[in-house]
């Protein structure tokens, strides 16, 4: 899958929005553009540009520098990687290993910080405002308190926001801090994360809730193009519901966007086999999904909505001063539908609870259950439990007790009231549902982590391959780099040690 020098070859047409300036002696960029293509394979991104090599993913190869070998955070998840990607971090530094996690030290919704202390903490649809008529919820201001897990600061009961859960500070503080303006524009009002702990890194976030669209490719596609819209608006120096064009602000100094329709679309229709026909094994789900069309549907979309960006870029004047990254959070599997084993995620509650009644504080599972105890003692009786039944539960690997830590890097020690009890890595083909999608992420399986990654950079080299492993935790010390920024500024870069991405062969 990785014939990069055919792929190159076919994408040789002279792009002028992105050929290189007479070298600067200032390699700083003014703008940089984030951009995830949810669910996006590395392979995604080579057997499209052979398939289509005037497209503006063509385009960004051949004018960028690709990592081969990138790699997402583990657990693959949205929420994870998101953080790597913009602290530096992996979750033994940024407290963080799902979108729906478990928090010893934290009280339940509407508890009033009484009672039993410890609570699943989930950060997804659960939490926006039910009241809202009349559009999507988009905004931090959309965020009902009385469904955040609550904290006690001296004898005070507070609700624990996403940006205060988060450990350390993100590129967007740091771009903030120095006077630089900051966007975002993700899948949840959640991702308000972003702003950091100091609830105050973005100026410009646009969340709309994605959730109702996830079920239809063209509704994923309508959901994507409202992101669209407000990216193409910053270009254009406007705040990003600003369709009008009211009051010009200016062009974030960081901004960009995640597309779903990938993502939707792999877990709706799948992949064709590799002779092109529907594989017989498993039929296709969710509306607008017939065969591998949807998918198909999903990349020219998310292509189009590439190109319609680099060429307001271009048409901005901004083509020769903003950094441009397109990468993904997640792959997903499995690739191979014929490999496909649906295993229903409650065989595990079910297993666990009737063993061990109450022991059980929340199970996880998309590709990769994590499992938190209540009571963290009886961790090697629960994973003794689920290794004699490992068949039944689809797993492949059982982690348990202080080896969690180790398959996540170590803890650093500052999450141990987060860190999962229990990991099970499914075994291949294997993904944690009843039957209404094809594909998920969150393992650490190849497919679920290997991820494109392209800088295109204006100041630097252009159209070539860089073979180095690299991970997706790189990219935030690289964007402050880019800035002129200083990449130590981050919480995590120092903690974990993290290096900006290589510019060429040279991987040290």
């Amino acid at each position: 899958m990785r014939k990069f020098a055919a792929v190159l070859a076919a994408a040789t047409v002279a792009f002028a929005a992105f050929a290189p300036t007479a070298a600067s002696a200032d390699p700083r960029v003014d703008h940089v553009l984030l951009l995830s293509l949810d669910g996006f394979h590395d392979f995604d991104l080579t057997n499209y540009v052979a398939a289509h090599p005037t497209s503006a993913l063509a385009k960004v190869v051949a004018e960028g520098r690709r990592y081969s070998d990138a790699t997402t955070q583990v657990p693959s998840d949205s929420f994870p990687t998101t953080l790597a990607m913009t602290t530096g971090g992996s979750p033994r530094s940024t407290g963080v290993y799902y979108d729906d996690t478990y928090d010893h030290d934290l009280y339940p919704p509407k508890s009033d910080c009484a009672g039993p202390i410890g609570t699943e903490v989930a950060y997804k649809q659960n939490i926006n405002n039910a009241t809202i008529v009349g559009r999507l919820p988009d905004s931090a201001d959309d965020i009902d308190p009385t469904t955040l897990p609550l904290q006690l600061n001296g004898t005070t009961c507070t609700p624990v926001y996403p940006h205060d859960y988060l450990k350390v500070n993100t590129i967007y503080e740091v771009a903030h801090a120095a006077g630089l303006r900051t966007a975002v524009a993700d899948k949840h009002p959640s991702y308000e994360i972003l702003n950091g702990p100091s609830g105050t890194g973005i100026d410009d976030f646009y969340g709309p809730e994605f959730n109702g669209a996830k079920s239809d490719v063209a509704k994923i596609i309508a959901n994507d193009g409202l992101k669209v819209t407000a990216v193409l608006n910053q270009i254009d120096g406007y705040a990003s519901r600003d369709n009008a064009h009211t009051t010009p602000v200016g062009v974030p100094a960081i901004f960009g966007m995640n597309f779903q329709a990938p993502n939707i679309g792999q877990k709706l229709s799948g992949y064709l086999d590799a002779d092109g026909t529907k594989p017989s094994s498993v039929q296709t789900l969710g509306k607008s999904n017939i065969g591998g069309e949807g998918l198909a549907q999903a990349l020219d979309y998310v292509d189009s909505a590439v190109g319609r960006m680099l060429d307001e870029l271009d048409a901005q004047g901004l083509a020769h001063d903003t950094t441009v990254i397109v990468t993904s959070k997640h792959g997903n599997s499995p690739v191979d539908r014929n490999s496909l084993q649906w295993v229903d995620p409650s065989n595990i509650k079910k297993l666990i609870d009737a063993a061990y009644p109450g022991v059980l504080g929340l199970v996880t599972a998309d590709t990769m259950p994590l499992i938190w105890l209540k009571d963290p003692s009886k961790t090697a009786d629960v994973a003794a439990l689920l290794q004699a039944n490992a068949a039944s539960i689809g797993a492949g690997t059982i982690t348990s007790g202080a080896d969690v830590g180790t398959l996540f890097g170590g803890q650093l020690g500052g999450n141990p009231s987060r860190i999962p009890d229990i990991v099970i890595q499914g075994a291949p083909g294997v993904l944690y549902d009843t039957g209404t999608k094809l594909v998920d992420h969150g393992s650490g399986s190849v497919e679920d982590t290997h991820v494109p990654l392209v800088v295109v950079d204006p100041h630097g080299p252009r159209g070539i391959t860089i073979n180095c492993p690299v991970s997706l935790r790189q990219v935030a010390p690289s964007i402050l780099q880019a800035l002129g920024l200083n990449p130590k500024s981050l919480d995590a870069v120092r903690l974990e040690g993290t290096k900006v991405l290589p510019n060429g062969p040279d991987c040290g």
